[in-house]
């Protein structure tokens, strides 16, 4: 019986040892599947994340454009437009107007003055020295009052610049400016020495009373030359100039892209301009010279100067200078031929 026991409690203990083993197995089992369980839920967890990060991404990209791309530096750098002026257009528009305002002031002054009128060259002319002047005077006035309102609007920049005033590089090189006038008056007038005409300029009306050839000196070194350099260097000869380059103009991008970013002008457009508008200054003053082809030829190449002068120093105020330098010789020599005004009669004893 102990024996029996005995095998009894040693099977007990090898049934308890087992079953320990299959536990132990069991146990081991469970923590693998719960770890491989653990895992799986642990994937799960990421491809549901990784799938709203699609959905958001999709969302997103549905309800918002993606943002266009950087420009080029070339694009981002790319200079202003620029405008030209005064064009043509500009300077067709300030002498119609300037036309129509002297007819204006002539009509006004014969109106109210009754001076005698005379046609000379097919002009209109009004006799009485002080009221043509008074009419001219008005126009200049008038006229130059009128653009420094009105082109402004048109150019977007002020009338001076717009113009090329720059009275900084006149005031910096007056000296050579007054005395380059004042060279060009003593070449006219030797000039003029050889090529006088035996009839009397229309001008020379002016010179008749002391107190009519001061007025006139004064007008033509302080105001004419202002109102004519304006006129001529500042609309007129830049007006051809880019509507000659305009004309001239290679039709491509490049030479449209040349234009529409620079205000730079040929010399060739240059030479055409200052060609055409001394032309048209001999002709202003042909009727007060009496179209006398030698005084016209010498205006022409002085026109040609004041021309280079204003585009050499690109100042509008630096061939003001030089044209009342030269204007000013003249009335000079005037002055002191006739002893101050005082023996106007001295005038035709020639």
């Amino acid at each position: 019986r102990e024996g029996g026991a005995g095998q009894v409690c040693g099977a007990g203990k090898e049934d308890g040892s087992a079953g320990g083993e299959a536990r132990e197995s069991n146990r081991k089992t469970d923590w693998q599947n719960g770890k491989k369980s653990g895992a799986i839920k642990s994937n799960e967890k990421e491809d549901r994340q990784a799938q709203d990060l699609r959905m958001s991404d999709l969302f997103e990209n549905q309800t918002a454009p993606p943002p266009p791309p950087p420009l080029p530096e070339e694009a981002a750098a790319l200079p202003p437009l620029q405008r030209r002026v005064p064009n043509l257009g500009h300077a067709l528009l300030l002498f119609a107007f300037a036309g129509v305002s002297l007819f204006v002031f002539e009509l006004i002054v014969i109106l109210i003055g009754g001076p005698q009128v005379a046609m000379n060259g097919g002009h209109m002319t009004i006799e009485h020295p002080k009221l043509q002047l008074a009419a001219e005077g008005g126009t200049y006035v008038v006229t130059l009052l009128v653009a420094w309102l009105f082109f402004p609007l048109l150019w977007r920049r002020s009338f001076l610049n717009g113009l090329q005033w720059n009275w900084a590089a006149a005031r910096d090189q007056l000296s050579k400016l007054v005395s380059l006038g004042l060279l060009v008056g003593v070449m006219s007038a030797v000039a003029n020495a050889f090529l006088s005409s035996a009839k009397p300029p229309p001008i020379e009306q002016f010179f008749l009373k002391a107190s009519d050839a001061w007025l006139i000196t004064v007008f033509g070194i302080v105001i004419a030359p202002v109102f004519e350099e304006i006129c001529f260097r500042g609309f007129l000869v830049p007006g051809i100039a880019i509507a000659y380059d305009w004309l001239s103009l290679k039709r491509s991008e490049e030479s449209r892209f040349f234009w529409q970013t620079t205000t730079t002008l040929s010399t060739g457009g240059y030479v055409f301009a200052a060609v055409i508008s001394s032309v048209l200054f001999a002709a202003l003053h042909g009727q007060q010279l009496a179209y006398a082809r030698g005084a016209l030829v010498v205006l022409f190449c002085v026109s040609c100067l004041l021309t280079w002068v204003r585009v050499r120093t690109q100042s509008v105020a630096a061939s003001v200078m030089v044209h009342g330098a030269y204007n000013s010789f003249i009335f000079l020599v005037t002055i002191i031929q006739t002893g101050g005004y005082r023996h106007l009669e001295r005038m035709t004893q020639q």
